[in-house]
């Protein structure tokens, strides 16, 4: 399953994806079952993920919640093409300034990948401008993840109509967000509940995608099938286009003459 770089364009080859992985990273130093399915973090197994199935067409790098201003310093962000989000217990711990700086990168271009409980993050109600509550519960549940749009680069490699996880923790609609530009993923769980699971959004000339599963708890980030769809929505969320202009510009030249007004 992993994705071939030479499959790449040159332009593609030649400059890598600069990808950031950043991390609340609290559960796996506090909760031993955590831990033990993720022993260095969750970025650190995602990050690893990434790597293997893109190989040298990315360069990794990993940023968690006590580090200085989050990792997420100007310079870091400048030199992100594309940044992965996972926060759960302390998403009021994460420094406005902060909050706002990335928000700035993602309008410039910047690809934000917002992961499971991501969904509570101040960067990511921020973007959409709604609560981005849903209902939730801890059941050990069946997930069966339908492709809805199998034509979507960041369904690409998925095999059949739906991918399963045997556990995971249930999110059900009411899911409070804008309607997404795009619908890529529907979950249903045993307990009867659908959520929208694959989501895209713009804003200004950044890509944004949501994807659900990630609970942790479970060994999710270790699943093929779920690196393959987080790897596809990196590889989509690339910055491209034209220069953002994202302030009001005033233009007292114009482009061609014009004519002399006329009084009626």
């Amino acid at each position: 399953m992993t994705i071939d770089p030479s499959a790449w364009t040159l332009g593609a080859a030649m400059n890598p994806i600069r990808v950031t992985i950043w991390n609340e990273f609290i559960h796996e130093k506090s909760k031993p079952e955590v831990q033990a399915i993720y022993p260095q973090g969750i970025h650190v197994a995602l990050s690893d993920a990434v790597e293997r199935h893109l190989g040298d067409a990315v360069e990794v790098c990993t940023a968690t919640l006590d580090e200085p201003q989050h990792g997420l310093t100007d310079e870091l962000l400048e030199g992100t093409d594309v940044l992965t989000w996972w926060g759960h217990v302390a998403h009021d711990r994460v420094e406005d300034d902060v909050v706002q700086r990335v928000q700035q990168r993602v309008l410039e271009g910047m690809g934000l990948i917002v992961l499971h409980s991501g969904h509570a993050s101040k960067i990511f109600r921020r973007l959409l401008g709604t609560s981005c509550m849903l209902r939730w519960r801890e059941a050990d549940e069946r997930e069966r993840l339908w492709i809805v749009d199998p034509s979507h680069p960041i369904t690409e490699g998925l095999q059949g109509d739906y991918f399963e996880l045997p556990r995971a923790e249930m999110y059900g609609e009411f899911f409070d967000i804008p309607a997404p530009d795009e619908l890529v993923l529907i979950s249903w769980f045993e307990g009867g509940e659908v959520f929208r699971s694959g989501c895209t959004f713009r804003r200004g000339k950044g890509k944004i995608f949501y994807f659900r599963p990630g609970h942790e708890a479970y060994p999710i980030y270790h699943d093929e099938n779920v690196q393959r769809v987080i790897v596809n929505g990196i590889r989509w969320a690339v910055p491209s286009g034209a220069e953002y202009f994202g302030t009001g510009r005033n233009i007292p030249q114009a482009l061609s003459p014009i004519g002399k007004k006329r009084r009626g």
